[in-house]
């Protein structure tokens, strides 16, 4: 465990598998805590600061709940309009404050490689939360547990990525954290002005994974075991125009997933979601979305204490 003590989490292949395990262990152990209503007070004393320079519920709220239910204090904000940011200050000078009250940095930001800079000049230890279209290996973290939990192993399993595969970082830092597993297939599925970028492509083909690019979800939906659902982010299209051209290309029903999917299918979703799933899903067998919004309390609790050196 002391692998992961004082690490910056830039990316999601900053990890080996075998760290990754070591971190959904931890993660069962406060999953089992959080139940009995017992969770370490393994945070007593220290400050994590919460850096969004973007909007987020999910991510920002979970880590709050983990810092908090750890016995730990937050300080933040979200949204540029609330820093010094908004009268000229810049960003390293942002983080060196930062960095000066806290003992550790969760940072999410609307540019590429915003972490990695900020991580550079920072001496605690740096989370990134979501750096532009990049990465988002906090979720990828949660999203491998999810399945883990749900089917016993990351392995041997067909995935659907459906969706932003171009800009959605949620959706990236999945796909290539498949890469430290090994599935038996991988589609990436998307209209062609959003499939995967270049760089993770390369990931794709030097890792081994077998992987098809495709247009149609409903020619693959039958082989799936997962399928991970993405929405088109309008707010990181560079041209409105190209964002019009496949807003509302996919809809996933319940009437699709009776028709063609396996019984055992699970439905993963990062959130939020605008209408690429419809909400008759939601009940349904195949929803397994909310399960993994609330495995996220767990899994940074336990990614928090790790990189604080305070567990086990």
């Amino acid at each position: 465990m002391r692998a992961w003590q004082g690490r910056d989490v830039i990316s999601i292949l900053d990890f080996t598998r075998d760290e990754l395990e070591q971190l959904f262990a931890a993660a069962e152990e406060m999953e089992e805590k959080l139940s009995r209503g017992k969770p370490p007070r393994l945070l007593e004393g220290r400050i994590v600061a919460l850096a969004f320079f973007e909007p987020s519920t999910r991510t920002r709220l979970s880590f709050e709940a983990a810092v908090k239910r750890l016995g730990g204090e937050t300080i933040g904000f979200s949204g540029e309009e609330a820093t010094s940011l908004a009268k000229g200050e810049n960003l390293a000078d942002t983080i060196r404050m930062l960095d000066s009250y806290a003992d550790l940095i969760v940072m999410r930001h609307r540019y590429e490689g915003a972490a990695l800079y900020a991580a550079e000049i920072a001496e605690h230890p740096l989370i990134n939360a979501g750096d532009g279209r990049q990465h988002h290996p906090t979720q990828a973290m949660l999203d491998l547990y999810t399945v883990r939990k749900l089917f016993g192993t990351v392995d041997g399993l067909v995935y659907g990525v459906l969706g932003d595969l171009r800009y959605g970082r949620a959706a990236s830092s999945f796909i290539l954290s498949l890469t430290l597993y090994r599935p038996s297939k991988v589609y990436l599925i998307s209209p062609r002005l959003l499939r995967v970028r270049p760089e993770v492509r390369m990931v794709l083909e030097e890792s081994g994974v077998r992987f098809v690019e495709t247009e149609s979800l409903e020619e693959v939906l039958p082989e799936l075991d997962v399928l991970y659902v993405t929405r088109i982010q309008r707010e990181r299209f560079p041209d409105p125009q190209e964002y019009e051209k496949v807003r509302g290309s996919y809809r996933v029903t319940l009437d699709l997933l009776e028709r063609l999917a396996k019984p055992d299918l699970k439905v993963l979703h990062p959130l939020p979601r605008v209408d690429e799933i419809d909400y008759r899903v939601d009940g349904s067998r195949y929803a397994a979305y909310f399960l993994q919004a609330r495995l996220g309390v767990p899994v940074r609790m336990a990614l928090v204490s790790l990189v604080l050196g305070v567990w086990p």
